[in-house]
């Protein structure tokens, strides 16, 4: 059996190099880089959980209280890194998305529909079959996302 891991915190891209890729995006797309839309790369690139754009914005509001960014910056921003790859976004349907850095090893989510905690993890199997089934198809895979939702262990307990 494939060995399932859980813990994707390391980056793929130094911070340097990242905050160098983004400001190449925004003069790409005629934006002004600023001291708030730097913060908001920052903070996504140093948290580990799955962010909503208003709790990113009140990470920020918290860790830089003199600093006046916007929700409308902080969606903006999230907006144009999603575009560019840069970060992820999971759908939660009417209550929005969660974001992450896509700056991290490949993974899959498991995502309870009750409490909304998220699970990463990988499987070999499953990567194996996906390969296996773009090469039978002669598809060019270039990404791919798995997100199952569900219940989660704890909340199975807490019925």
């Amino acid at each position: 059996m494939s060995q399932v891991t859980t813990d994707f915190n390391d980056r793929t891209i130094e911070y340097k190099q990242l905050l160098s890729d983004f400001r190449v995006l925004l003069k790409k797309n005629n934006l002004k880089f600023t001291i708030q839309r730097e913060v908001i790369l920052d903070t996504l690139y140093n948290s580990d959980e799955h962010l909503t754009p208003e709790s990113l914005h009140n990470l920020i509001q918290n860790k830089h209280p003199d600093l006046k960014t916007g929700i409308a910056t902080v969606y903006r921003t999230l907006s144009l890194l999603e575009d560019s790859d840069m970060v992820t976004s999971l759908s939660f349907g009417a209550q929005g998305k969660k974001y992450e850095l896509g700056a991290k090893e490949h993974h899959d989510h498991l995502i309870c529909t009750k409490c909304g905690t998220i699970t990463e993890f990988v499987d070999d199997e499953i990567e194996a079959r996906q390969r296996a089934i773009t090469d039978e198809l002669g598809f060019k895979m270039s990404d791919h996302s798995m997100q199952i939702y569900g219940i989660c262990q704890q909340c199975q307990q807490n019925n």
